[in-house]
């Protein structure tokens, strides 16, 4: 398996919450995984393979874990590029944010966020929501493969067509 092929890329601008996120996928034996960057710029740097992120190896990430609030380029318009573009537009994006407004809401399903999660201010809810983001959404969900792909997955219950 390619694990960089299976990387999770978070983008979070708040240092104590990705840390947060990164200890709740360590529990999940996902840290290995993860890609953090801290404003919509980089993540759109990640995803195109620009600038610092040019020599990161092919591939998209399974997940992308998206904060809104953030310098630069917030992430409403992260989640336009993704899924307004013919290349990355097939990457699951869950919104990972502390914003429970109901605007915010709309608007990020409006730009095309697979899902919303408002995070718990409790570790313990935490720690329960991101298991389920990681079970479904790393170990259930299928992605669509690359172009040119064979169409096959491997994930932990075997390879998946």
């Amino acid at each position: 398996m390619n694990h960089h092929a299976e990387a999770i890329l978070l983008v979070e601008d708040n240092p104590d919450d990705a840390e947060l996120t990164k200890l709740a996928l360590a529990r999940y034996g996902l840290d290995h995984r993860v890609t953090h960057v801290s404003d919509g710029m980089q993540a759109l740097d990640y995803l195109h393979r620009r600038d610092h992120f040019s020599g990161r190896p092919v591939g998209d990430p399974i997940l992308v874990l998206l904060d809104l609030k953030m310098p630069l380029l917030d992430g409403i318009g992260v989640l336009k590029e993704i899924k307004g573009s013919d290349t990355l537009h097939n990457i699951p994006v869950v919104v990972l944010t502390s914003s429970t407004e109901p605007s915010d809401l709309q608007r990020a399903y409006d730009a095309g966020t697979n899902a919303y999660i408002a995070k718990p201010t409790e570790f313990a809810q935490f720690l329960n929501a991101m298991k389920h983001v990681c079970e479904f959404w790393v170990n259930v969900n299928q992605t669509a493969p690359p172009s040119g792909g064979t169409g096959v997955r491997n994930t932990g219950y075997g390879d998946l067509v």
